[in-house]
């Protein structure tokens, strides 16, 4: 029913280290599908989930888990 995680989705996606945003980027995707955004969907070069409203709550927690992570690769990348 749902197409996936937002999470893994922009993980995955066909974008150089250097150009990607780590933090919170997951939860980014998802608002922007929410307000029809497509700059900003485009940036993320991402499907975004069919679910935006749903997937929220569940990439705002996965993107919380690995903010340490996202803060050292913003800041090493």
């Amino acid at each position: 029913m749902l197409s996936g995680c937002a999470t893994f989705k922009s993980l995955n996606a066909d974008v150089p280290i250097y150009e990607r945003v780590f933090v919170y980027s997951r939860t980014r995707l998802d608002w922007a599908a929410l307000e029809n955004d497509d700059v900003t969907i485009r940036k993320f070069k991402a499907e975004p989930p069919g679910y935006p409203l749903v997937d929220l709550p569940f990439s705002f927690a996965l993107d919380s888990l690995f903010l340490p992570l996202a803060i050292s690769a913003e800041i090493f990348h």
